[in-house]
């Protein structure tokens, strides 16, 4: 771990931004389009409702209060990603929809052990 806040910073922009590089790249190479969109508060914001849902990163699941949405937090910011990513080139995925009162299991916080490398 890296003491300098300010230069772990630094190192970890740089890295995010070869990982960017690297993927438009291939993206380009594959004949894809790449859109990078802005992460901020895409686990807070709902993707049913789009009202904001304050939450620790400890906190797994999100619950909406406003419409009822339950999603993995995880699951819930892929969707707003997508939702931004197809807004910004300009297209509309009408018929993708979250499912309300959608559940999933829990996620697994438990490592596999046992097993030899090799």
């Amino acid at each position: 771990m890296i003491r300098n806040h300010h230069l772990a910073k630094s190192i970890s922009d740089v890295s995010w931004n070869m990982l960017q590089s690297f993927t438009a790249y291939k993206a380009e190479w594959a004949g894809k389009v790449v859109t990078f969109v802005n992460p901020e508060n895409t686990s807070q914001e709902c993707s049913s409702c789009g009202k904001i849902v304050k939450k620790n990163l400890n906190i797994k699941i999100h619950k909406c209060p406003y419409c009822g949405l339950v999603l993995d937090r995880h699951v819930n910011a892929a969707i707003n990603i997508l939702h931004r990513g197809l807004k910004k080139v300009g297209l509309r995925y009408t018929d993708f929809m979250p499912v309300r009162g959608l559940t999933q299991a829990p996620p697994m916080t438990k490592e596999a052990h046992g097993f030899s490398r090799g």
